[in-house]
């Protein structure tokens, strides 16, 4: 290994699931914290902990300075940036390399590229993957409105920078347009630092597909089959599965090579994600690619049998991938629900409270990655995931079964959480079936 020691820069589950990876591979592993987590268990099981300051964010979390600061005094040689906070941060990447630190995910240079989403669009059209109907947005009303004819209604507000559904707005007409474009404009700036937008076409009712790649820079690069996340509110996930169900052999196919075609395109290396939306018709459309291991690896995990955060430390060390495409062979059925601490109730509201955990799901076929405990204190400076729930099944309804089993079982005081929520998800004829858009959960919720 390149390294022996790796710092890891976030918190929560995805910190412990990097302590843990750490463990198999025999590195010592050193966790940033900010005051607020001071008490948390999981920092108990890394070799060491660093606190990088106050609870804020900006103050702890995405403070390069204390980051690095920790990472040099701990000796580390590697930083894993989990997901969120600084994991697709070109400036934190350049940093990294600055100060001889290796930053497990992919280079710079990628890591600029896709943060651009319309470089990202361009460089993977021009290796032949489809796109939809696109283009800059122009910040005056006339430019705007022309680009708007040009594109067709209704269309999709986009920033240009932006991701997780910031800057992100739909327009069905002129008017639309010109007023949701100024206060996407607004959000942009204030998540991004960068008003930048751009126009996409939207399409009626479709699928949001993922695919999991991963690649190792000197030739080898897979899939790991693909994600339906179509179960979404204001275009946040709520519950992921793979493989996605109700597609065919033909179009499953299409869409594992248009993901390695746009990997390859951009130079990728490590683990990452290439996000599609499908149309009714079958026909598939890139809309980006994220930089990163995504917050619902973990249902790759369970149906392909690799541990993803394991294969990015190797990779970042030099080592080549550990498996070729013939090996990849996806198990069974797998399904994630993400457990927020929000209440459905009252518009998603964020819920804060100290945490009483009177029952948690386990048994055959089921995986819970939490670092909840009890008498934990849920603060509103983080965001509001406190677990993802997976089971696996042999087929979709066995998963489908287990996880209503797994979520009844699921019970914390003190905290709303979306527990009920997902468990009527589960519940309807659509989602048994398998026949769900990205509208389903508004139609839901619509009563």
């Amino acid at each position: 290994m390149s390294f022996h020691t790796v710092l890891i820069a976030n918190r929560g589950e995805i910190a412990l699931r990097v302590i843990e990876a750490c463990r198999e591979l025999g590195l010592r592993s050193v966790c940033i914290y900010s005051e607020a987590d001071a008490g948390m268990p999981y920092l108990r099981m890394a070799d060491e902990s660093v606190c990088v300051g106050p609870p804020e964010p900006a103050k702890s979390y995405l403070n390069i300075p204390a980051i690095v600061s920790a990472a040099e005094l701990a000796e580390a040689g590697g930083i894993h940036p989990g997901y969120g906070f600084l994991a697709e941060n070109p400036h934190f990447v350049e940093v990294c390399e600055e100060h001889g630190l290796t930053f497990i995910g992919p280079p710079k240079s990628v890591v600029e590229l896709l943060g651009d989403k319309l470089a990202a669009r361009e460089t993977v059209a021009a290796a032949g993957v489809p796109v939809l109907p696109g283009e800059p947005a122009p910040e005056d009303p006339a430019g705007l409105l022309a680009a708007g004819e040009r594109i067709g209604y209704p269309l999709m507000i986009k920033a240009v920078f932006g991701g997780g559904g910031r800057g992100m707005r739909r327009a069905t007409n002129p008017d639309e347009l010109v007023e949701k474009a100024s206060a996407a404009s607004e959000e942009a700036k204030a998540a991004c630092g960068d008003r930048a937008l751009y126009l996409e076409k939207s399409l009626a009712e479709p699928r949001h597909i993922e695919v999991q790649i991963i690649g190792d820079g000197e030739g080898s690069m897979v899939h790991l089959g693909e994600r339906e996340c179509s179960i979404q509110r204001r275009h946040q996930k709520l519950i992921e599965e793979s493989p996605a169900p109700s597609l065919s052999d033909d179009v499953r196919d299409r869409l594992r090579e248009a993901a390695l075609w746009a990997a390859r395109a951009v130079g990728y290396r490590n683990a990452g994600t290439v996000e599609f939306l499908l149309a009714p018709d079958g026909t598939f459309y890139f809309i980006e690619m994220n930089a990163r291991i995504q917050v619902e690896h973990p249902v790759t995990e369970v149906v392909c049998d690799v541990n993803l955060i394991k294969e990015q430390i190797l990779l970042a060390a030099g080592k080549r991938l550990s498996f070729a495409q013939d090996r990849v062979e996806p198990r069974g059925h797998g399904i994630e629900c993400r457990l927020n601490a929000e209440d459905p109730k009252r518009d998603f509201l964020p819920s804060c409270g100290t945490v009483t955990i009177d029952q948690l799901p386990g048994g055959h076929g089921v995986r819970l990655d939490t670092a909840l405990h009890s008498g934990m204190d849920v603060l509103p400076y983080y965001d509001s995931l406190v677990a993802k729930l997976v089971t696996w099944g042999s087929d979709r309804e066995d998963a489908r079964l287990r996880m209503a089993a797994a979520l009844e079982r699921f019970e914390l005081s003190g905290i709303e959480t979306t527990r009920d929520l997902l468990a009527a998800i589960l519940a309807r004829p659509e989602f048994k079936t398998g026949e769900y858009t990205t509208a389903f959960l508004e139609r839901l919720l619509a009563g």
